[in-house]
């Protein structure tokens, strides 16, 4: 999981090829707590994703622009483009979490 160090970093990201999934979360979520442990093996069941995890209160106005407000939430990009999201109030499960990736594998 690649943790960004700025803002340019991120977008970065947003100009290379690939399929990169932004990963919402933040220090003092519960939820965020509960499905990180989960992480590394989401990743290695779908190598073809790059994963970015971001600090949602470090990057609140990339959040917002985003429509990011729930989280842990994840949003899809490949070559710049959004191929989807999952983004909601409600905690997340490794088993949907891997469902939505698939979708878009």
């Amino acid at each position: 999981m690649i943790v960004p160090q700025s803002l340019e970093e991120i977008a970065s990201y947003l100009e290379q090829e690939g399929k990169f999934v932004f990963y919402f979360t933040a220090d003092w979520c519960g939820d965020c707590h509960f499905i990180q442990p989960h992480m590394p093996s989401i990743e290695v069941a779908h190598p073809s994703f790059t994963f970015i995890q971001i600090d949602r209160d470090t990057y609140l106005d990339l959040a917002k622009l985003w429509d990011v407000y729930g989280i842990p939430s994840l949003v899809v990009v490949e070559n710049g483009k959004e191929l989807g999201r999952f983004v909601s109030r409600e905690r997340k499960t490794k088993e949907e979490i891997l469902a939505f990736l698939a979708g878009l594998a």
